[in-house]
């Protein structure tokens, strides 16, 4: 597919997709840019660029189910707040049995009420080993990091707000070094040594300045479905909420009810400073989806926002310009897809939807908008568990349990679109276009069980392997 046609396709799923135009990181882009930075989805030429995409996908052998067993109940229960206390040294406050946790969390997620106290475990933000001492500094030194970029964003708030001075271009500079001298000749090469560390200062405050503007955006339109999940947070007052939406400089909000009006503010603050600590990533439209859950369940905005920070290290490649990250994922559904399910594939092809941009949207936001509130948490901290398996090297199970739950990925994600595409593989199969694929993808939501795709994305993990190539 040529780059133009791409763009043009893409804007039309887009559309389908989001129900509006893409919010764009600067204003000045184009309308091709504007797709590239607000949803980060790519020009994907096809499923033959398995070099660039890190790996080739085999199946195992054998006749590969079409449909595979689904189970409308966990595979176990979830962690509770019993076992989870049970878990840790009385004496250190150590966590003794990480790889017990992480396990259980794989194969039944968490209790509601201590999610706010587990996902900063899976997420890598405390040690699984760490003791109470340790985890105290980590969260001082943490604290202090996240004050220290919100004042940078109040000054770079202030600073917008002042007046720009600009300097005649006419002036005859010329003229000052005859005047002055060696001395005004001096000044002449010092103002010209400064105009690119002028011109970077001037594009960083514009950047923040439309980053700003779009999270204000965003941040008022986030629906209320969390509410029911965060007890604290749903009892604000009018005049909390009142505070913080002035302290977070938001202007058409007095139409939410204060829980929603405060959780919008504290969306501001903490992409704001997200923006301050990674800009080259910044804010594009879909980032608020995935903060949202964090600023509902905990109460810290800067423990929300380390949270946040660590499962940007994932999800930022989605929202980046040089496309590897989502080009990566479309093309590994496309090759899940390939084989477990040929018919379905070809099928795909035929329609030339092979490259998978049908379901962009479930990668760039993670299926947050195909999930419900509750739906979403699950998959989320089930994906952690898995990355927390591989990355402590603990967790996967052994004997029976290895075999039950299977083994660790980190791109469970990614098997679980699978999963709900071949889900939906008899309608799809009587499909004759994109746009049909696309409104298929968008009636998943509210329609889908998630123990029933992790149950069959984990048979695909079983059955479907990466094969790393040798650039790897």
């Amino acid at each position: 597919m040529q780059e133009g046609e791409w763009v043009q396709v893409l804007g039309r799923v887009y559309e389908f997709a989001f129900g509006e135009m893409p919010s764009s990181s600067s204003s000045s882009q184009s309308y091709a840019a504007s797709v590239g930075v607000g949803v980060a989805v790519t020009a994907v030429a096809g499923v033959a660029v398995a070099a660039a995409v890190g790996g080739l996908i085999y199946y195992n052998g054998g006749e590969f189910p079409f449909d595979l067993p689904f189970s409308t109940r966990r595979t176990h229960s979830p962690l509770t707040q019993e076992k989870w206390v049970e878990c840790f040294d009385s004496e250190d406050g150590r966590l003794l049995d990480g790889e017990k946790v992480i396990y259980k969390v794989r194969g039944g997620g968490i209790v509601p009420s201590i999610r706010a106290q587990v996902w900063p475990f899976l997420l890598g933000v405390y040690e699984l080993d760490s003791s109470s001492a340790e985890r105290v500094e980590v969260k001082f030194a943490k604290h202090e990091e996240y004050e220290e970029l919100r004042t940078q964003c109040v000054k770079a708030s202030e600073t917008l707000k002042k007046p720009k001075l600009v300097q005649a271009a006419s002036e005859p500079e010329g003229e000052k070094v005859e005047e002055d001298g060696t001395e005004g000749e001096a000044k002449a090469d010092t103002a010209s040594d400064d105009v690119p560390s002028g011109r970077k200062m001037a594009k960083e405050e514009e950047d923040f300045q439309t980053w700003q503007r779009i999270i204000k955006l965003d941040a008022v339109r986030m629906n209320a479905e969390w509410i029911p999940y965060a007890e604290t947070q749903a009892s604000v007052t009018f005049e909390e909420a009142e505070k913080l939406s002035k302290e977070a400089g938001l202007m058409d909000d007095d139409h939410l009810e204060p829980p929603r009006r405060h959780h919008a503010a504290r969306l501001v603050l903490i992409l704001e400073a997200y923006t301050m600590y990674d800009p080259e990533t910044g804010y594009c439209q879909g980032m608020s989806d995935l903060l949202s859950p964090f600023v509902a369940l905990i109460d810290d905005d800067y423990e929300a926002f380390w949270c946040f920070v660590k499962f940007m290290e994932f999800a930022r490649h989605n929202f980046r310009l040089d496309e590897v990250g989502i080009r990566r994922q479309l093309n590994m559904v496309s090759s899940i897809i390939k084989s477990s399910d040929p018919q379905l594939y070809r099928h795909l092809r035929k329609l030339g939807c092979e490259d998978c941009t049908f379901i962009y949207r479930m990668v760039v936001v993670l299926m947050r908008r195909e999930l419900s509130f509750e739906q979403t948490l699950c998959l989320w901290e089930v994906m952690w568990a898995d990355w927390a398996a591989i990355d402590n090297k603990r967790g996967a199970g052994d004997g029976r349990r290895r075999d039950r739950l299977g083994p660790p990925t980190r791109d469970l994600l990614l098997y679980t679109i699978a999963a709900a595409v071949r889900k939906r593989r008899r309608n799809i199969l009587q499909y004759s276009g994109m746009d049909e694929l696309v409104r298929e993808c968008n009636g998943m939501a509210g329609n889908l069980d998630i123990w029933e795709l992790l149950a069959d994305a984990r048979e695909l993990v079983r059955c479907v392997q990466v094969k790393p190539t040798k650039s790897d």
